[in-house]
């Protein structure tokens, strides 16, 4: 069953209309397709949707219009800081986009000189830094219970692209995985999102895979998600991804399928 619901269109950030994702899915053989705009952020309004309820009357025509041919699903990926009206959507997910501090946000995924600028505000220690993020977020996760956890350790994001900070780094190692432990403890799917992959800023996708090991040990629950800005990369890697996920002892992965979230063997 091929789908994808971390998928961004010309409402927020993205470079393709819904109904040009639609028709893209069907070509590919997906049986559904799940959008995820970028919830509004009135503290950042660069890549949040500005027209959530124009989102929603178009995505919801299309679902009508091509209920024959594939399922499509209303979602939103909410940040943790604004969560929006679960009420609205078919499903959400949350991620955690920014760190709040000195009563600013700033954000962790826009562009490394960005992210330098997070780094610049813990002073370089990643410890503190991880821990001000992971406890954060997995609050959020605890107590929102997202359908899905988007990029669960975004903040590695560029950790390939300079000297690593993160994934060589014992003490940042360790607060990830206690806070990966915590998440697990919550009914949310994580997804394996390969994202940063198709952009070129990592060779595997999010989390990383000793998160995943625990993810596994713990009975988590994994869903693809390829966070596409574009038509071209709506299962961009997902075959690599299914066989890297098998490998860590994943049996399943889950999609959304006829209004629920149900689960396929790998």
């Amino acid at each position: 069953m091929l789908g994808n619901f971390h998928t961004h269109t010309t409402f927020c950030d993205g470079k393709n209309t819904p109904e040009e994702i639609i028709l893209a899915a069907i070509d590919k053989g997906f049986t559904a397709i799940g959008f995820s705009g970028h919830g509004y952020t009135e503290f950042d309004l660069r890549y949040c949707m500005k027209d959530t309820a124009g989102y929603v009357r178009e995505v919801r025509r299309l679902q009508e219009k091509y209920k024959n041919k594939i399922q499509v699903y209303l979602g939103i990926e909410e940040d943790a800081f604004q969560p929006a009206d679960r009420s609205q959507f078919d499903y959400i997910i949350g991620s955690s986009h920014y760190f709040h501090v000195n009563n600013a946000y700033l954000p962790i995924d826009s562009n490394y000189d960005y992210f330098k600028k997070c780094l610049e505000a813990f002073q370089y220690d990643i410890p503190l830094l991880a821990e001000t993020y992971y406890s954060s977020f997995v609050h959020y996760i605890q107590t929102r219970k997202p359908d899905i956890i988007g990029h669960f350790d975004l903040i590695t994001k560029f950790d390939e692209l300079d000297a690593s900070l993160f994934l060589q780094n014992d003490a940042y190692n360790k607060i990830a995985e206690k806070y990966v432990t915590a998440a697990c403890e919550s009914p949310c799917l994580f997804e394996f999102n390969t994202g940063a992959i198709a952009r070129g800023l990592r060779t595997t996708g999010y989390p990383y895979e000793n998160l995943l090991y625990i993810v596994q040990k713990h009975g988590g629950k994994i869903i693809l998600a390829s966070d596409s800005h574009s038509a071209d990369t709506l299962d961009y890697g997902f075959s690599e991804a299914k066989a890297f996920l098998k490998n860590i002892g994943f049996k399943q992965i889950y999609t959304l399928y006829n209004q629920e979230f149900i689960s396929y063997n790998i």
